[in-house]
């Protein structure tokens, strides 16, 4: 989790008076409802009638296929899935936060139930504004289930709003995005663990990284500001 403040909205993002005496207009239970749609003050977009929306948090370096399988079956779910792109303290990202956010969207361009946010602070507190009433992620087996489960815990505990765990399609439980950076970075072929528009990105952001410490290492360039390549790929 990172770390942060967010304004608080309540878990199923309605509010009272909506419609009157607190009641939410028939209209308004659906995205298009006539002008009840999404309202947002400069942040991460959340509504006000009566969407269920669930967030899909992750660091998404790079986002793979089994994200993908993820997102999209949490879509069936609820109305509309938040995928929150975060900043991991404890991990060394090989993409930029705005780079894996653009990636992401470019992937999800064609689900309307899909929409991308970056996560900037608390998943609790993004949660809440986005007023969401679950959070999903995925299982590929037992490890992930004994990682994920005390944060789930502590995101109840903060938030008030439930983990839900989806069991990975089998087929990518060897899909992890630590492993597709590892066989990308020896050369090896990553078409078929990550969506197309990922493969160019995770590539020439690992020739940047090649290339600094090349030159790190005959003293060129020592203080050359890192550029993510991927951003040419927009």
């Amino acid at each position: 989790m990172v770390r942060g403040a967010r304004r608080a909205l309540s878990p199923g993002g309605s509010q009272a008076g909506t419609g009157g005496a607190g009641r939410v207009p028939d209209e308004c239970r659906t995205r298009a409802g006539h002008g009840c749609g999404p309202t947002s003050a400069g942040g991460p977009t959340a509504y006000v009638g009566g969407v269920r929306i669930a967030v899909c948090p992750g660091s998404f370096d790079p986002l793979t296929l089994g994200h993908v399988d993820v997102v999209r079956r949490a879509a069936t779910l609820v109305d509309e899935v938040v995928v929150g792109v975060a900043r991991n303290s404890s991990k060394t990202a090989l993409l930029s936060p705005e780079r894996r956010v653009a990636l992401a969207r470019e992937v999800f361009a064609d689900d309307p139930r899909v929409r991308v946010e970056q996560v900037d602070g608390l998943l609790a507190d993004f949660v809440r504004e986005v007023g969401a009433v679950a959070v999903v992620k995925g299982l590929r087996g037992g490890a992930d289930f004994d990682a994920e489960a005390p944060m789930a815990l502590m995101n109840r505990h903060l938030s008030g709003v439930e983990t839900v765990f989806v069991v990975g399609d089998p087929a990518l439980a060897h899909v992890a995005s630590s492993l597709v950076k590892d066989v990308a970075r020896f050369g090896g072929r990553i078409d078929d663990l990550v969506p197309p528009a990922v493969v160019p990105a995770v590539r020439d952001a690992l020739a940047a990284v090649a290339g600094r410490a090349a030159g790190a290492g005959t003293g060129r360039d020592d203080h050359a500001p890192a550029h993510d390549p991927g951003e040419d790929h927009r």
